[in-house]
C-alpha cells in the first residue's frame, strides 16, 4: 500500500493527526530529499511525539523518478509505503504523479492524504471573489516559453495562480508591468510560516512595495482574470502577433484572445496573412 502524504509548508503545527499515525505505521519512505525528510521526523518526534519504525528512505525526485521506479518490484508496496515531498502535496509542482501512474499501471493499492497546498492557502487569502481560478505553477524560467505562458495566464477568464522564486520575482514583477500594468496581483510571501506577509496591487505598485530583505523568501502570485480588469483579453492582437513565438505557441494566444480556433489562427501564421 502507498500513501501519498502532504507536508507542512511552513508551519509544522500543520501536519495532520492522520498522517502522523500514518507515519508510525509506515515501513519504508520514498522522499524528494532524504535529508529533509529524515529532519522532518525529527521535529515530528520532537514537537508531537511521532514514534515511526521506518528503516528504508529511497530518494525518488524529479531527475531520478524513472530510474528509481524501474528499480523497484510491485512486492516493495506490499509494505506500508509513503512518499511525500520537500514541502506541500505530492504531485503538485512536486514530483509523485510518475510513481501514481506507476502503480496504477501495475494495480497496486494506493491513496493521497489531504493536507497542505500554498495555491489554495493564497487564493483563499487572495481576496478574488471568483469560485474558480486556475493553477500555472512555475512558468519557465526564461525565454520565449515563459513569454508565451505568461500570455497565456494574461488571457484566462479566471485568476491565475503562479509560483516564483525570490530571485525571480522582480523580473516576473516588471513582465507583469510591461503585458498588464492596470491588472491587480496578490503576493503571498513565506505562507504559514514566521514571515508571512501579503501584499496587493498592480505591478508598478507591488514593485515599489517589495524589495531588498523582503524579496527574500517563496512566493505565490495571484493575477486578476482578463474580464474582472475590464479587458476582455490580456493583450492585444497586434501585441501578440509581433511577438517572436513558435506558430503553434503563437496561434494559441490569438485564439484565447480572439475567440477563434487554433486552427483558424495557426492557417493564418502559416499563410503569412
Amino acid at each position: 500500500m502507498l500513501t501519498l502524504l502532504p507536508t507542512p509548508i511552513g508551519n509544522i503545527e500543520d501536519i495532520s493527526i492522520r498522517a502522523l499515525r500514518v507515519l508510525e505505521e509506515a515501513d519504508a519512505l520514498l522522499c524528494e530529499d532524504t535529508r529533509v525528510a529524515k529532519k522532518l521526523l525529527r521535529l515530528l518526534s520532537e514537537r508531537h511525539g511521532l514514534k515511526h519504525r521506518i528503516d528504508t528512505f529511497i530518494s525518488l525526485h524529479s531527475h531520478n523518478e524513472k530510474a528509481t521506479l524501474d528499480s523497484l518490484e510491485p512486492s516493495f508496496f506490499e509494505r506500508n509505503v509513503v512518499y511525500m515531498s520537500d514541502a506541500g502535496m505530492p504531485c503538485i509542482s512536486d514530483p509523485g504523479a510518475m510513481l501514481v501512474r506507476w502503480c496504477q499501471e501495475r494495480g497496486i493499492a494506493y491513496t493521497v492524504l489531504p493536507g497542505p497546498s500554498a495555491f489554495a492557502t493564497a487564493y483563499a487569502a487572495s481576496g478574488f471573489l471568483s469560485p474558480r481560478f486556475l493553477f500555472f505553477g512555475f512558468l519557465p524560467h526564461k525565454g520565449r516559453a515563459r513569454e508565451s505562458e505568461l500570455l497565456e495566464a494574461l488571457c484566462q477568464r479566471y485568476p491565475v495562480v503562479l509560483y516564483e522564486a525570490p530571485h525571480r520575482l522582480e523580473k516576473l514583477l516588471d513582465e507583469l508591468a510591461r503585458h498588464a500594468p492596470e491588472r491587480v496581483l496578490f503576493a503571498a510571501k513565506e505562507l504559514t510560516k514566521r514571515h508571512e506577509r501579503f501584499f496587493r496591487g498592480t505591478a508598478g505598485e507591488l514593485k515599489r512595495e517589495i524589495s531588498g530583505s523582503l524579496l527574500k523568501g517563496e512566493w505565490v502570485v495571484v493575477i486578476e482574470a482578463a474580464e474582472e480588469a475590464g479587458e476582455g483579453s490580456a493583450i492585444g492582437v497586434s501585441e501578440i502577433e509581433a511577438l517572436d513565438l513558435p506558430p503553434k505557441q503563437k496561434a494559441k494566444l490569438l485564439a484565447k484572445a480572439t475567440g477563434r480556433s487554433v486552427a483558424e489562427c495557426y492557417d493564418e501564421i502559416v499563410d503569412g496573412r
